[in-house]
């Protein structure tokens, strides 16, 4: 089994936005109860909340769920339970690394290295309007088929 875990700032848009997309991806593949997955923040501020409302009906159009989803921190123990941590900016990943012990650095990743977009970050909606929301799932989309494509071929 693999274990995915998409980490964002606060938990609330991108990486929730991540592991619904993904959740459903993995379902079209066939690859439930071969690929675990999770969402998390490097920051504590919306622990316990739903996702962002926009992110949610963003979502919601595409035909994905997000309302059981709830923000929370990473933690000291998603470094060793984790196979590929997958930060959703630069800011993020920094953070990541700096937290985890050294052994674990291989593990954490920029997401969009999975897309074919030339972009490299997902950007933050959270302060812009819904097209930004939009934005964000059409970068999922991408990098989570991507990611998928990977963790199918690989043995």
């Amino acid at each position: 089994m693999k274990k995915v875990l998409f980490v964002c700032l606060g938990n609330i848009c991108r990486s929730p936005t991540a592991e619904a997309v993904f959740r459903v991806k993995v379902q079209a593949m066939g690859l439930q109860g071969q690929v675990l997955h999770d969402s998390c923040g490097t920051a504590g501020y919306h622990v316990g909340e739903a996702p962002d409302r926009r992110a949610t009906q963003a979502a919601q159009k595409r035909g994905y769920a997000m309302a059981d989803l709830r923000g929370r921190q990473v933690s000291d123990a998603d470094f060793q339970e984790y196979d590929l941590i997958l930060a959703m900016d630069r800011a993020n990943y920094a953070e990541l690394k700096r937290r985890s012990p050294t052994r674990f650095h291989s593990k954490i990743q920029l997401f969009l290295k999975y897309g074919s977009s030339d972009e490299r970050e997902v950007p933050d909606p959270y302060y812009g309007g819904d097209e930004g929301f939009d934005h964000v799932l059409d970068l999922v989309e991408d990098a989570c088929e991507g990611l998928l494509q990977r963790l199918r071929d690989e043995p």
